[in-house]
């Protein structure tokens, strides 16, 4: 049976790398964690103390440094010139910086050109802002991933609550509105579903029921 290429796109916190993860273990395809790689780009460039402003630092950082995924049932471990940085890009300080990171056109040619060589041969799963518009616009299959944002800040919410934060409900349902309104505007791939993509409106299912709808598309598919 023939596997596909899929790109699921969203907004923040409608669950798509954890909805990819489970479809990918579920269909043994491989799971290319993009928004891993641009947090672990924003990562380097907050280590470094580059100014993001400063074209010349963020382009010579861009030719040299080298960024791994190793794909894991539980996570994706990421790398980056060696270095497993996995915990370090999921901390608040470094989601409030990869938008406007993840808005440099040189990042951003960077690491598409990263993310189409890994997704050649198909029977890979992708998921970020501009997969199906931008990164694979010939995508076997296309899925736009959304929830309401209320429902996205409670998760976030209870997630954060987990391992001991004390940030608000509508601190969070704030910071979550703010982020869709800079990835829908920004200038360079902003947030935006394919003309092709199937919609997905996850707020009043599981991240389990919504891995099982896309399953099924994927099936039909193959």
């Amino acid at each position: 049976m023939r596997k596909i290429t899929v790109a699921i796109d969203g907004p923040a916190g409608a669950g798509k790398s954890s909805v990819a993860k489970m479809v990918a273990n579920r269909l043994h395809y491989l799971y290319i964690d993009t928004g891993a790689m641009y947090r672990a780009f924003t990562w380097a460039m907050l280590e470094r103390h580059i100014n993001i402003r400063d074209e010349k630092a963020v382009q010579q950082l861009t030719g040299s440094i080298q960024i791994r995924l190793e794909p894991g049932e539980e996570v994706c471990r990421v790398y980056a010139d060696g270095q497993d940085i996995t915990e370090e890009i999921r901390t608040p300080f470094i989601s409030s910086h990869v938008s406007q990171v993840a808005a440099l056109a040189v990042v951003r040619t960077k690491l598409v050109q990263l993310q189409r060589d890994m997704a050649k041969g198909g029977g890979v799963i992708l998921d970020g802002r501009d997969i199906g518009t931008v990164v694979l616009p010939r995508a076997d299959l296309k899925i736009y991933l959304t929830a309401s944002v209320t429902a996205r800040a409670r998760r976030r919410f209870l997630e954060l609550k987990e391992k001991g934060s004390t940030e608000t409900l509508e601190a969070i349902e704030a910071s979550i509105a703010a982020r869709d309104d800079m990835d829908s505007h920004r200038a360079v791939s902003p947030l935006k579903r394919a003309d092709d993509a199937v919609l997905v409106d996850n707020s009043d299912l599981t991240l389990e029921e919504t891995a099982d709808c896309i399953c099924r598309m994927i099936e039909e598919k193959q």
